[in-house]
């Protein structure tokens, strides 16, 4: 039996292969001239880093930004 051919899918899939979430994301961005997303993007960023340092020392430094 012969082997089914690979779609064009499936060829750019594998030629693909090292992306990761922040360069798909990009890709997209760029591609699709979706720009208004990064300010939307860089404030859950923020927060998420905001969240991550509370559980550390510098939780007392950070309560006093707000």
């Amino acid at each position: 039996m012969k082997p089914p051919e690979s779609s064009e899918f499936e060829r750019a899939a594998a030629a693909r292969s090292d992306s990761g979430l922040l360069r798909d994301l990009w890709g997209f961005l760029k591609n699709n001239k979706k720009w208004w997303l990064l300010p939307i993007l860089a404030v859950f960023l923020i927060l998420g880093a905001l969240i991550l340092l509370s559980s550390t020392g510098l939780a007392p430094f950070i309560y006093t930004l707000f």
